[in-house]
């Protein structure tokens, strides 16, 4: 209980208010796609947490992304190549992120890593959806985490439903989570 308490400061302690405008960081532009144009509505449950208030570059194509400017649901998986329960979960990540189509965001955050490695991880478990780079390990950190690999499961208002640091998920496992936390399935 008291571990859970420390891990909740933490995640306060770190975190930003969200902004509606929809409109990325930074001068170099965004590397995720647009939001919806309709609203994905999350039912209601506990918001433990909100997404603490970083900027982290775009892996690859330049730009940047703030965190709490997502503007929708958000699955965001922190990785590292060296990692490997990481390197078993990216393909169902994948997966889920073509079932799902734009009804919710599947992020990939390289932790702790090289861009080199981190890119040919990307390329040999031929991942599509969009990553961000965090060698420094500044969310994971954010969020009072040691060990990879991280899911943060977050509505549209930037509210954190449910962090998931466990074994590796497969589909069964993140398509269950994103649907008791996120209301949407596959």
């Amino acid at each position: 209980m008291i571990r859970l308490l420390l891990v909740l400061v933490v995640l306060l302690a770190g975190c930003g208010a969200s902004t509606v405008d929809g409109t990325a960081s930074g001068s170099g532009g965004s590397c995720l796609p647009p939001p919806p144009s309709a609203p994905v509505v999350v039912p209601g449950g506990p918001v433990v947490a909100r997404i603490p208030d970083l900027t982290l570059d775009c892996f690859s194509g330049g730009g940047t992304v703030r965190l709490t400017e997502l503007h929708r649901p958000a699955i965001v998986n922190l990785w590292a190549s060296w990692c490997g329960p990481c390197r078993t979960e990216l393909p169902a990540f994948q997966r889920f992120a073509n079932a799902v189509g734009d009804r919710v965001l599947v992020l990939g955050v390289d932790t702790d890593d090289t861009r080199d490695a981190g890119a040919g991880l990307l390329h040999d478990a031929k991942v599509s959806f969009p990553n961000l780079s965090d060698p420094k390990r500044r969310l994971m950190s954010a969020v009072g985490r040691g060990a990879l690999p991280v899911t943060l499961f977050v509505d549209a208002d930037g509210g954190v439903r449910y962090v998931y640091n466990d074994v590796a998920l497969d589909d069964a496992g993140l398509a269950g989570l994103a649907r008791t936390h996120l209301g949407v399935g596959t």
